[in-house]
């Protein structure tokens, strides 16, 4: 009977794995529903589904269907490639076993990866099909957001920066390509967004002061089309004058964290960018500091500049602009736009032209912002100076983790509203480098309260906050999930997935999990079942209406 079940096993994981067949590139510029064939679902960075089986007459019904766990590392039956050396025994980074990518479902296969692992999982039964095990040479494991597809071929980045393309059949290595140098403590965590013939990969760093950039690889070869670079390159290119030299400018940062966004009639990818090095003193780099801390629209064929719009000029806190920028087609003063939204790390809301970068509105997100003078006319916030970090130390809100972070927000075309975590906290900066020219940080960071966090539903014409939902001790930034069910799906910061009304903020049902919800929750439509995919810690789990 054992020999006869795994028989059956094997052939089923067969069966399944035959499917993967060729991901049609017209799924990506359409809402998704019996696919999630990109990081955001679709192109548009909204993370909304029109999808209604499961919606607020029904939700309460939401069972448990199935639950996969990861096991990282070179298991038994994992498909090796890489070029470090065999890990010895499990992998001890913490971040290695977080399931913070948003899984892709392509013809009913789930394909998703952690630090240095790649699994594809039947969408029906959790089952997996395969695990591609990669043998790094280091980097950091903080996470991994997922993989991009094209045609029958993933891609996803490593700790120790390559970019791997596998063959979705298999999971076998077809190619790697080197993205940036370890020993310049660049790491690489972004899921390849795959616009056209164009596999865009961008780069992540903390601690050595090294310019960021996006690359376009052809996705055949791997070989490298465009490199666009988040400061300009030498005296004379646009922006230099925002920097005080060549030195500060080519050591300045600007990683290029997260997945961006694309509008196929514009032709424009969009993209939010890291914040300048040294990170928490800016006496070495005066001036607006191009193009970090800004949101861009790069030509998507030639990586050229369209337009930027920069949240937070000359940043001395931390504060990104790395959060999605969301695409949205709306009337504004009675005509119809094309508008991109972006929830930013400093506490303000921006509300932007996506075909001229202009500024419509911004707007705050939390009260106990305290860094900024006002607004500019252009729609930029006014840096007040004397939040900067001295030796004495200085009381600043929010603190450098933000008033919002990564895990993606959502738009609801049917509520008009945008939706997302926020967290309201103090930090006393203190200045630690006084020389001329600091490296690394340049400044000491330590929390001094915090009061809590919130979902909150932002107006996207007015910028005005509709409804929150305050967690007094836990809760901030959770990725979230809006459908046509009108519920809006997230994680409330102690380990449990919540279904709320998106119109009022009303609680309809949750489930405990093992862990807090690790990113975005998605769903999709099989064989006429709606299910709910959320990662929470090492687990994805799966819902689904009870028969």
């Amino acid at each position: 009977m054992k020999i006869k079940f795994l028989i059956s096993s094997f052939c089923l994981a067969m069966n399944v794995a035959a499917f993967a067949q060729m991901l049609d590139p017209a799924l990506l510029t359409k809402p998704a529903t019996d696919a999630w064939p990109t990081y955001h679902g679709d192109y548009s960075g909204r993370r909304f589904s029109t999808l209604a089986q499961i919606n607020q007459s029904n939700v309460k019904h939401l069972s448990l269907a199935w639950i996969f766990r990861v096991h990282p590392g070179i298991t038994p039956n994992a498909i090796v490639g890489g070029e470090g050396r065999e890990p010895q025994g499990l992998p001890a980074d913490p971040g290695t076993y977080t399931v913070k990518a948003t899984p892709l479902m392509v013809n009913g296969i789930l394909y998703f990866s952690t630090p240095d692992n790649a699994w594809a999982v039947d969408a029906r039964s959790g089952r997996e099909l395969w695990h591609f095990a990669w043998k790094g040479k280091g980097g950091d494991h903080i996470g991994n957001r997922g993989m991009g597809m094209y045609g029958n071929w993933l891609y996803f980045e490593t700790p120790d920066n390559y970019l791997v393309s596998l063959d979705a059949r298999t999971g076998k290595e077809r190619w790697h390509k080197e993205i940036a140098d370890l020993k310049q403590e660049y790491f690489s965590t972004v899921a390849p967004i795959i616009v056209g013939n164009h596999v865009l990969a961008g780069v992540s760093g903390d601690s050595l002061d090294v310019p960021g950039f996006l690359e376009a690889h052809d996705p055949e070869t791997g070989d490298v089309q465009w490199k666009w670079w988040t400061e300009p390159l030498k005296k004379g290119d646009p922006g230099f004058d925002t920097w005080p030299d060549e030195y500060a400018m080519r050591h300045g940062g600007g990683m290029t964290w997260i997945p961006g966004t694309y509008d196929p009639d514009l032709h424009l990818y969009y993209l939010g960018t890291g914040n300048p090095n040294p990170v928490l003193t800016g006496r070495s780099r005066k001036g607006d500091n191009l193009y970090t801390c800004s949101i861009v629209a790069l030509n998507v064929d030639t990586g050229k500049l369209v337009w930027y719009f920069q949240p937070s000029p000359h940043d001395t806190h931390d504060w990104d602009a790395a959060q999605t920028p969301v695409l949205i087609d709306a009337e504004i003063g009675g005509q119809p736009r094309k508008l991109l939204a972006q929830a930013n790390r400093n506490g303000y809301f921006f509300l932007l032209d996506r075909t001229n970068g202009k500024n419509i509105l911004t707007a705050p997100m939390i009260r106990s912002m305290n860094w900024s003078k006002g607004i500019a006319s252009d729609g930029q916030p006014i840096p007040d100076s004397a939040k900067e970090a001295t030796i004495d130390g200085v009381l600043v809100s929010p603190q450098t983790g933000g008033a919002t972070n990564w895990p993606p927000p959502s738009y609801d075309p049917e509520t008009g509203m945008f939706y997302v975590g926020t967290s309201q906290e103090y930090s006393m900066f203190y200045l630690t480098d006084t020389d001329p020219h600091p490296e690394g940080w340049g400044a000491a960071e330590r929390d001094a309260g915090h009061l809590g966090g919130d979902l909150e539903a932002i107006d996207i014409k007015t910028g005005r906050i509709v409804w929150d939902h305050h967690y007094p001790f836990t809760g901030g930034a959770v990725g979230i999930l809006t459908t046509a069910g009108q519920l809006l799906f997230t994680g409330d910061g102690s380990q449990h997935l919540v279904a709320f009304d998106p119109a009022n903020g009303n609680i309809l049902w949750h489930a405990g999990l093992a862990d807090d919800l690790s990113n975005g929750p998605e769903t999709y439509m099989l064989d006429g079942r709606q299910y709910l995919i959320a990662g929470a810690g090492d687990s994805l789990y799966a819902f689904t209406l009870e028969p």
